[in-house]
């Protein structure tokens, strides 16, 4: 009888719940956060609790990834006052050198307020006139329209207060490359370029693409090191100079881009900028970031991007390069570049030291790098511009 009288107490007056999630550390929390570092998911996380939406600014790892390039000429009908409002960065990039150079995809400056657009808005602006400009944005929850609300990352990381490492993903690279040729690069920044290095390869066989006759014919025994003379006549030194070129463009448009949020967020240790197509990276240490805030970046008078110093450069070419996976790159090239205006000191030492060269990449490229600085170097020289 007593057991029953229980049970019915129990039932109208139940014990509390514990919420054992509430017993967990903040700090444990944060590994957790830290774990996800994608910045549309954390911002999922802060409409979770209280709780979650105090712990989220304090992420020190954080990744962007941009969803696209947004046209603005659907924006041309806004008011001054509007235009105004967004800021400096509101202007077009335009990434153009001369005549040799390939079109290049443009890059957009970041937006300051939120903006709409379609996904057909979006679309449409990978095939954008050359009057036309265009922002990088990150997309959001659909807006009372039913359309998706983006932002710039400059807004998206203002409420993170302690970001370490931050990684901006590109929703591709910016060189309009042919299919099958191999085009990497990596450049480190201060507040001006530190060091690039380019990677490139006329066309790359995979080992089951090396069944093929045809691959297999590369007159790999004819190679003694030396770049042949038909490299300077069938425009394999003209294509060379391109990819440099257009890479270096890339890098400097990328560095100007960040100018915002390196200012404002002082606790960064580590910022990259990449691209889904793995195509280009820009480093940036906490020295090199710190150079940027006490020294201003010079930009280049024609266009909005970092002004290029004059630069040192230093090449290796292997007409059939094969990798110990069996992987070949035809018409491999590398190439490394550090500005002119270096003490005779450090000069000296980066001479003999290239292991900044070969670590460059991820493998196998890595693997490609360390094999073609062993090879005959060719020594270059580029005005700043």
């Amino acid at each position: 009888m007593s057991s029953q009288r229980a049970d019915l107490a129990c039932r109208i007056f139940p014990e509390p719940e514990i919420d054992h999630f509430d017993r967990l550390p903040d700090s444990l929390l944060l590994l957790v956060f830290n774990k996800i570092g994608d910045v549309k998911a954390l911002g999922r996380c802060c409409v979770v609790s209280r709780r979650f939406h105090s712990l989220v600014p304090q992420v020190e790892n954080v990744v962007v990834r941009v969803d696209c390039v947004i046209s603005d000429d659907d924006s041309s009908s806004s008011s001054a006052a509007s235009d105004k409002s967004r800021g400096p960065f509101w202007n077009l990039l335009r990434l153009v050198f001369g005549g040799i150079v390939k079109p290049i995809q443009t890059l957009g400056q970041f937006l300051g307020p939120k903006r709409p657009s379609s996904s057909a808005a979006a679309t449409a602006t990978a095939a954008t006139s050359p009057s036309s400009t265009s922002s990088l944005a990150v997309g959001s929850d659909e807006d009372s329209d039913g359309g998706v609300t983006h932002h710039s990352p400059t807004q998206v990381l203002k409420n993170f207060n302690e970001i370490r490492l931050l990684r901006i993903e590109l929703p591709s690279g910016e060189l309009g490359i042919e299919d099958g040729v191999l085009l990497k690069w990596r450049a480190d920044f201060g507040s001006t370029l530190d060091n690039c290095v380019i990677l490139g390869a006329s066309s790359v066989f995979h080992p089951k693409d090396l069944t093929d006759p045809t691959t297999t014919n590369c007159n790999a025994n004819d190679d003694n090191g030396s770049i042949p003379d038909s490299f300077y006549t069938n425009g394999g030194l003209k294509l060379r100079v391109v990819w440099t070129i257009s890479s270096l463009i890339a890098a400097s448009a990328r560095h100007y881009l960040l100018q915002p949020i390196i200012s404002e967020h002082a606790t960064l240790d580590n910022l990259l900028l990449t691209d889904a197509d793995g195509q280009g990276v820009l480093y940036m240490n906490r020295e090199q970031l710190e150079e940027l805030r006490v020294k201003p970046l010079s930009a280049s008078s024609a266009s909005k991007r970092t002004l290029v110093p004059a630069l040192n450069m230093r090449l290796w070419y292997a007409p059939h390069l094969e990798l110990p996976t069996g992987v070949v790159l035809k018409g491999a090239t590398l190439v490394a570049i550090r500005p002119s205006e270096q003490s005779p000191n450090t000069a000296k030492k980066e001479a003999s030291d290239l292991s900044w060269v070969s670590t460059a990449f991820e493998e196998p490229y890595r693997t490609a790098a360390t094999m073609l600085v062993k090879r005959r170097t060719y020594c270059l020289e580029m005005n700043s511009f």
